[in-house]
């Protein structure tokens, strides 16, 4: 009887809290979205999945979490965490989205980056409005990344700041669970702040882009980024370079990797680990709430900042845009480009916007790095 009440002692069933069922439901919720609806399945499905491996009670001193590391020995889970706690996996996702990145719209189109730069007035403003509600401002920094609809990047900022990291799990389930629901949140905001003529606006397509300009865009831009926030430079350099392998011709084969099985190695350990990291215990606190809060607003600012400057540009154009462009200024690429280009064309089904929204949507990317970068060299 002894050995059978010491066995039972060892199992998920004696150590179970509500917590850890509350969050597994969570994870249930995730994979639903995930699989039913489809929203963002390569991200909602690993880290519904995570969150319910990380909420699987452990027997004390075991090493089996993300946490299971005592001394030198870790657990399986721990060393794939290291990934995430040292900010690699998103630096690598970084040369991913590169090599998968067409800069050409920029290019021909160079006043679409203050479209990018301007939804990164969420950010900056969730930062002052997460130290408003009694954040410390290194965690305040890390929660208003959240508005740049960047999981990547929030969870490379929350790693990167020391006071930041107890948040990690909120943070970037909160950015990830935002860029999933873009579809739903950005299209009442954008059309709210628009009128049906300017929905109805068609712009001319973008000049065609010469090899040259793509091979010499990535290694200026570059150098602008990262004299602008040096401590950025792990999230812009890769950015950039896997963007150059892809433009130079000459290094296909290493373009394929990184923007194919390479991105989504890495993004199945990222979803994992994070989702494995969401344990009940850590994760329902009353700050966890306020994180999510201050994240849709942040969503909600960023949009809002990207469309209402693109109807301050258009004063001074001569060529208008269609200020849904500027909904895409947030970096959840290509999502958010993809929702202008829904928005455009459920008023006028011949209307193509997806290609003009693509230039404010991979400026966003750089401009919330270039973000990130700032609150790093404040805070790091």
């Amino acid at each position: 009887m002894s050995n059978f009440i010491s066995f039972f002692n060892s199992t998920g069933f004696a150590n179970i809290s509500w917590q850890n069922i509350v969050m597994v439901i969570v994870g249930f919720v995730f994979i639903y979205l995930a699989i039913k609806k489809e929203y963002e399945p390569l991200l909602l499905l690993p880290i519904g999945f995570g969150i319910i491996v990380g909420n699987i009670p452990i027997p004390e001193g075991a090493l089996i979490g993300v946490y299971g590391k005592i001394g030198n020995v870790r657990s399986v889970f721990n060393i794939l965490y290291f990934g995430v706690e040292t900010g690699l996996y998103p630096a690598l996702i970084f040369l991913g989205i590169g090599a998968m990145t067409d800069f050409s719209v920029i290019i021909s189109n160079p006043k679409t980056i203050l479209l990018g730069a301007a939804a990164q007035v969420g950010v900056f403003l969730t930062f002052i409005a997460a130290v408003l509600v009694g954040f410390e401002q290194p965690v305040a920094a890390a929660i208003g990344l959240i508005g740049g609809a960047d999981g990547p990047t929030s969870i490379y900022i929350a790693t990167r700041i020391v006071e930041a990291r107890p948040y990690l799990a909120p943070i970037s389930i909160a950015a990830y669970s935002y860029m999933a629901l873009v579809p739903v949140i950005q299209p009442p905001i954008m059309r709210l702040l628009t009128t049906k003529e300017e929905r109805l606006r068609r712009m001319p397509p973008p000049r065609a882009v010469s090899k040259k300009e793509k091979i010499i865009f990535p290694i200026v831009a570059f150098l602008i980024s990262a004299y602008i926030a040096p401590a950025a430079l792990p999230l812009v350099g890769l950015l950039f370079l896997g963007n150059l392998l892809k433009e130079s011709g000459v290094t296909g084969r290493l373009a394929k990797t990184a923007s194919t099985s390479m991105v989504d190695i890495f993004t199945i350990f990222i979803g994992l680990c994070v989702g494995a990291s969401a344990q009940g215990t850590k994760f329902l606190r009353p700050e966890s709430l306020k994180i999510f809060g201050l994240g849709v607003v942040a969503f909600g600012i960023a949009t809002a900042s990207g469309v209402l400057f693109a109807k301050f540009m258009n004063l001074f154009l001569k060529q208008k845009i269609n200020p849904l462009i500027g909904a895409a200024g947030v970096s959840a690429v290509p999502d958010s480009a993809r929702v202008v280009q829904m928005v455009g064309r459920s008023e006028d089904p011949d209307n193509h916007l997806l290609m003009h929204a693509m230039g404010p949507n991979v400026a966003g990317v750089i401009g919330t790095a270039i973000a990130a970068g700032i609150f790093l060299s404040k805070f790091m």
